[in-house]
């Protein structure tokens, strides 16, 4: 079954984050949908996915560092997020890796589970 292609400017929610991330996608592949860089399940990086704002699981060292420091109230800190590829992949190609699509998920190392909640496009399906 196909789902909606994710471009640039997509958004996506990590489970521990605050706050909505902006999925950046350099147009390197020369692939555009709808007038923005079609991203690939390889576009998880720092450059891609910045940060969702402040991490809240005792999994990340800093949390669990400033929580400690706070006697065990749970006390945020900022997100750095540490991902994976994201899954499940698409058949389709751009620039040679497998398009990104809506139902993806990547993981974080800290546990967090990054799923796309608005693809940016509309009615492309992949």
């Amino acid at each position: 079954m196909a789902n909606p292609a994710v471009v640039s400017e997509a958004v996506c929610m990590c489970s521990f984050g605050l706050a909505p991330a902006v999925i950046e996608v350099p147009p390197t592949a020369n692939v555009m949908i709808q007038g923005r860089p079609a991203a690939t399940i390889m576009n998880f990086a720092i450059d891609n996915i910045p940060t969702f704002d402040m991490c809240s699981t005792l999994s990340n060292p800093e949390v669990a560092a400033a929580t400690a420091a706070k006697l065990g109230v749970m006390t945020p800190m900022p997100c750095v997020p540490v991902l994976a590829p994201w899954v499940p992949m698409s058949t389709t190609l751009i620039g040679g890796q497998p398009a990104l699509v809506a139902g993806s998920t990547c993981l974080c190392a800290y546990g967090g589970v990054i799923e796309i909640t608005v693809p940016g496009t509309a009615g492309v399906l992949l």
